[in-house]
């Protein structure tokens, strides 16, 4: 999941074609895309997974891709992946990443674990390839793993999983990429739960800190915003659509 692509397909324009799809359901494609797109700015789910997301039928969504292709969205990388090695691997075209340089870190000198010259060096790209945060690179062995700099509440809290949401750091997250307004609707959205309920079985093995799932909630929580937006405006679009070329009722 990146965000850099999602943010690329929310904010693309796009091309209303004779007899073709209506372009916010040609964005809803190409959302459900951008979503499973890695850093390399490249996606491979399954036209059933595109199904499932966009709740559009296959022939549909089979015609949407020819046109983002057409209108030059997204290319054919002529790779194919997946168990049966049949799914087209497709680039999203001109994704700008946001660059990030971050700075070397320092820890007291009491420390020995944090101050070894493994931890001078530049912290891992998931932490860095979304938000300037600073989250610093920590030996997995080390016994301040995800917790040197919590506070002293939340690390009380950081011993039942079930706990780990904390409502002001999380609002500061979606804060660093997106605005009040877009946190205040995420945050009262009736997805918001269903959402938190995916997040937290996503990341059930995964053992991570409180900070870093707050961190990955919030990406998390903006995509989802932009898959329900542009869900909203299709379905709008779609019954003003229908209600246009409805007869008129006899009298």
């Amino acid at each position: 999941m990146s965000l850099d692509t999602t943010i690329w397909a929310w904010k693309s324009r796009q091309k209303q074609r004779a007899s073709g799809a209506l372009k916010p359901l040609k964005k809803l494609v190409l959302l459900s895309l951008a979503d499973r797109a890695g850093e390399d700015h490249c996606c491979y789910p399954s036209i059933a997974r595109l199904v499932q997301d966009t709740e559009m039928d296959r022939k549909t969504v089979l015609k949407i891709i020819d046109e983002l292709i057409e209108d030059g969205f997204i290319t054919d990388t002529g790779k194919r992946e997946g168990k049966t090695k049949q799914i087209k691997v497709y680039h999203l075209v001109s994704v700008k990443s946001r660059e990030t340089v971050p700075s070397t870190l320092h820890f007291d000198k009491g420390n020995d674990d944090l101050n070894s010259i493994n931890n001078r060096t530049v912290p891992t790209t998931e932490q860095f390839q979304q938000f300037q945060q600073r989250v610093p690179t920590i030996p997995a062995k080390s016994p301040n793993v995800g917790t040197r700099n919590l506070p002293k509440k939340l690390l009380e809290e950081s011993k039942n999983k079930k706990i780990w949401l904390n409502l002001k750091k999380l609002r500061e997250e979606i804060l660093l990429a997106t605005d009040e307004e877009t946190y205040e609707q995420i945050k009262d959205a009736i997805w918001f739960d269903r959402e938190l309920r995916a997040f937290e079985l996503y990341n059930a093995e995964k053992n991570l800190c409180d900070e870093l799932m707050i961190y990955h909630f919030a990406n998390w929580l903006i995509n989802a915003f932009c898959k329900y937006q542009v869900r909203e405006q299709a379905k709008k679009q779609l019954l003003n659509h229908n209600h246009k070329f409805e007869p008129p009722k006899e009298n």
